[in-house]
């Protein structure tokens, strides 16, 4: 006798911002701030899906100047005829949707 594996639930399309925002909270970590607190989350919606990426506040150094931005990090686009979610650089925003758009192209 096996033991029941549930079946995965169906990928719900996304139909709003905050619905984007929950698939990304209901599948991926939440981003934390240096302090432990949750970084604030952002959606850009765009006309196939939803960009979403967590924001965090310029760090200054022992000097008070300002530090560049660590290096690395992705963003997550939320099909809006799917639900699919899939991960891009952080890259500016046009740029992230840019190459979404690319990767979903026939043929790729």
């Amino acid at each position: 006798m096996t033991p029941e594996t549930p079946a995965p639930e169906p990928q719900v399309p996304p139909t709003t911002a905050e619905q984007a925002l929950e698939i990304v909270r209901s599948r991926y970590a939440q981003p934390k701030l240096a302090d432990g607190s949750p970084a604030p989350m952002h959606v850009h919606e765009f006309d196939i899906g939803y960009l979403v990426y967590a924001t965090f506040p310029p760090t200054t150094g022992t000097a008070g100047r300002p530090q560049p931005a660590q290096p690395g990090g992705s963003k997550i686009v939320v099909a809006k005829d799917t639900g699919e979610t899939v991960t891009v650089p952080n890259y500016p925003t046009e740029k992230a949707i840019a190459l979404y758009r690319r990767r979903r192209e026939p043929g790729e």
